[in-house]
């Protein structure tokens, strides 16, 4: 039987939090060991941090300097305490830095694939081959290490790649063993949680549903909550997790924005009469949302109209129900990281989310947003043990904004009806050859570019359209899908013929990073 979240003090993990953009994964690796963790921002209070009883404690990464006036920092006693230790990144520069050693700026960054040899068995690098892969992203370099630790791991550029003080177990690492990119990280974020710390796992889906449950019971007592319906796994999951915690509590607004995708108003009609017990409220606000996008073309001025009229008409239905004193949202941990860090840490803003945040004053509904703290596996996992359907938990992901950040430039009428056509053909081809499966997320992008073409012995000058397919397990990191050259050339084929307007299709081959999975 699976242990509640009281019964695991001393089995949990305190992130605290510098404003890496790689935060949340720590914490993704640890949920996926069976430990829980939480994170925290880096300036909590030490009656807040030893409160929390963690059984270890991991300094994440961040874009600053230790070397800079007013870097990101905390009390030495954070090494005293007798909790293990893990610096990532900044977070081992720190710990350099306020143990005794020295750091300086780099003369070149180091970012990217890097090739780590081990000096030492031991520590988190203990089992692992002599050389091994990593994932570094850092500009400074520790130049000494502090008085009782030891280099355990370095590289042609790095002299001290991973550290230890095995005393005091103080153990500090410059690459990032979160990342997808560093093969063997689980295995050393394994050794420390097990090995070093101790810990024992007891933590699963089925805790977090069941602490998440009463979460929200308690956060909205008797009140009534209106949830966003999009059709899409994030909100179907929210939806289905607030049915089990409140019931009749509860009502569906599924906003018909005109950014949808082909047949989604009808798909989530049908999906949502055969699934779900609750209220279901339809609302067509079409020209509300194209009229107010009409003639803009700069990405963020889109997603703010876009989560300007989505509160609109939230606060127009919420009138009608006197009694609703909530809004659930299916935020996403790369949601917020992308948008600003939930903990109140110095991660650097990327893009906006129009699904983040509070909501303005004047609509009287707080935030409910029960999946705030997961990422896109494990919101899937959790649909299942909640029960939903693979043809709901198994959809590729779709962004808030809708096709609005497929459309660089205006979201016009027509773009928009030759966006959902191609990218409808693109599904099918998808379906129909096996490949959806496949791919993590797989999209259509039209461009703001027209091309010359000839069709039926006549020159043609029409729209441009780029297909994408990209595989990943959290949405924070993905590499391009390379999809069957048949497949591409039916589905090139067909969106030429089929979709009207169109005479040139391309493909993407961009991984995330350097590029962003969705183009706006």
């Amino acid at each position: 039987m699976s242990a509640s979240l009281d019964q695991l003090a001393g089995d949990r993990v305190l992130i605290l939090d510098f404003g890496s953009q790689y935060t949340q994964l720590i914490a993704r690796r640890v949920r996926e060991l069976g430990i829980y963790a939480e994170i925290r921002p880096f300036r909590s209070s030490r009656a807040d941090i030893e409160a929390f009883g963690a059984g270890a404690i991991i300094l994440s990464g961040g874009p600053n300097s230790v070397t800079d006036e007013g870097a990101p920092s905390i009390g030495t006693w954070i090494y005293e305490q007798g909790v293990p230790v893990l610096g990532i990144c900044y977070g081992l520069q720190l710990t350099c830095h306020l143990l005794g050693g020295k750091v300086r700026k780099s003369d070149h960054r180091e970012y990217g694939a890097a090739q780590v040899r081990k000096l030492e068995d031991a520590g988190i690098v203990a089992g692992l081959d002599d050389h091994f892969g990593v994932w570094m992203s850092h500009g400074d370099v520790v130049e000494s290490i502090p008085e009782g630790f030891v280099a355990q791991a370095d590289t042609d550029s790095t002299p001290f790649a991973a550290i230890a003080d095995e005393v005091r177990k103080i153990y500090g690492v410059q690459f990032h063993p979160e990342v997808h990119h560093t093969p063997q990280g689980k295995a050393m974020l394994s050794r420390f949680l097990f090995d070093i710390c101790g810990l024992s796992s007891g933590w699963n889906m089925a805790d977090f549903l069941d602490e998440k449950a009463r979460d929200i019971q308690a956060q909205v007592g008797q009140d009534h909550v209106l949830c966003g319906l999009s059709g899409g796994v994030d909100s179907s999951v929210v939806a289905a997790l607030l049915q089990r915690a409140i019931g009749s509590q509860l009502t569906c607004i599924f906003v018909d924005n005109g950014l949808l995708r082909h047949n989604e108003r009808e798909t989530v009609e049908e999906i949502f009469g055969r699934n779900f017990n609750a209220n279901l409220v339809v609302v067509d606000a079409r020209e509300q949302f194209l009229g107010e996008l009409a003639g803009v073309t700069d990405p963020e001025t889109k997603r703010k109209i876009i989560g300007r009229v989505f509160i609109e008409v939230f606060e127009a239905e919420a009138a009608k129900r006197s009694d609703a004193k909530w809004l659930a949202q299916g935020t996403l941990y790369p949601d917020v990281i992308e948008s600003v860090s939930p903990t109140g840490g110095p991660s650097v803003t990327i893009k906006s989310h129009h699904n983040v945040g509070g909501l303005p004053e004047r609509m009287g509904l707080g935030l409910v947003e029960p999946l705030r703290e997961l990422f896109k596996d494990e919101v899937r996992a959790l649909g299942r043990e909640l029960g939903l359907p693979d043809e709901v938990i198994m959809r590729h992901p779709f962004p808030g904004p809708g096709l609005a950040v497929r459309c660089p430039g205006e979201c016009s009428p027509e773009r928009l009806a030759t966006l959902r056509a191609a990218d409808h053909i693109f599904m099918d081809e998808l379906h129909r050859s096996g490949w959806y499966s496949k791919c993590w997320q797989a999209l259509v992008v039209l461009l703001p570019v027209r091309s010359v073409g000839v069709m039926g012995d006549e020159r043609t000058f029409e729209e441009v359209v780029s297909l994408r397919a990209v595989t990943s397990t959290d949405g924070m990191t993905a590499d391009w899908v390379p999809l069957p050259y048949d497949l591409l050339g039916r589905t090139a084929n067909r969106i030429i013929n089929e979709v009207r307007g169109v005479n040139r299709v391309l493909f993407d081959v961009t991984s995330k990073p350097p590029g962003t999975i969705e183009w706006e």
